[in-house]
């Protein structure tokens, strides 16, 4: 079956960690797939205020799925949206608060940082470029009102195994030693890529969806083809159909001709 519609992950799948640039390779490689008809969506564990690095390809994308799949958009037009509840969004602020660490919290319409703390600095604003916000100032009483999309705590994986079983109906996703992004049951990257490709009356199996993190893993399964890039995790190229090179290493452009889409 042909393939109609691409899901990337961003950092490490489309974006390289060394020069948070997008490669040429995969630039050319996209607009040689878009120009074929095929539909280019974009699958990130990041909400949308912290997705500064596509201006390369932004004239591409045909959607979104953010948050890991918690908020799944095309245009102005909501496709998929699922919050957590007060009980499990409280009991992660109680828990940041007992062990002093930063939590990051998604809501429908702005951001919040709990407990701050310079690793956030470290880890976003150095290690992910999301250089056009303030941590400092984002303030968890602008939230009042809003639904709770996810939650980054900075827990680590002892932590987050002593947690997740207090937690009800939720799922976690974890694609950096340093925290984990937790959001409803029911929204993942695959829950997110499905509700695009039935929006689009696109089959799941026309799918192809490219990713690195453990947080990649439900839409690399639930894809026609789930490719894990070279520089991807273990336990994501177990799980995937191909394994390409790295994003460094042309890893989109091969996979891309090995799965004649270009």
């Amino acid at each position: 079956m042909a393939i109609r519609a691409l899901f990337f992950d961003i950092d490490g799948t489309l974006v390289s960690f060394k020069t948070h640039r997008i490669p040429p390779s995969t630039v050319a490689s996209l607009t040689k797939a878009k120009e074929k008809g095929v539909k280019i969506f974009i699958s990130t564990g990041r909400p949308t205020q912290f997705i500064t690095n596509l201006q390369q390809i932004e004239h591409l994308i045909d959607g979104w799925v953010t948050t890991n799949g918690a908020n799944c958009f095309i245009g102005t037009d909501t496709v998929h949206r699922k919050a957590m509840s007060r009980e499990n969004v409280d009991h992660i602020i109680a828990l940041s608060d007992k062990y002093q660490v930063p939590v990051i919290i998604v809501g429908s319409q702005d951001i919040a940082v709990h407990n701050y703390n310079p690793q956030v600095d470290i880890l976003f604003r150095e290690g992910l470029g999301v250089v056009n916000i303030d941590f400092t100032k984002l303030d968890i009483e602008d939230l009042k009102g809003q639904d709770i999309l996810q939650m980054t705590p900075f827990f680590n994986q002892a932590m987050e195994e002593k947690l997740m079983p207090q937690l009800s109906n939720c799922t976690a996703g974890r694609w950096c030693d340093d925290f984990i992004d937790i959001t409803a049951l029911g929204a993942d990257k695959g829950e997110g890529i499905e509700a695009i490709a039935r929006h689009q009356g696109i089959t799941i199996d026309e799918t192809m969806a490219f990713g690195d993190g453990g947080n990649d893993n439900t839409m690399i399964i639930k894809a026609g083809i789930g490719v894990a890039m070279g520089n991807a995790n273990e336990g994501t190229k177990k799980i995937a159909d191909y394994i390409t090179t790295g994003v460094d290493d042309e890893g989109i452009q091969h996979a891309l001709q090995y799965y004649h889409i270009i």
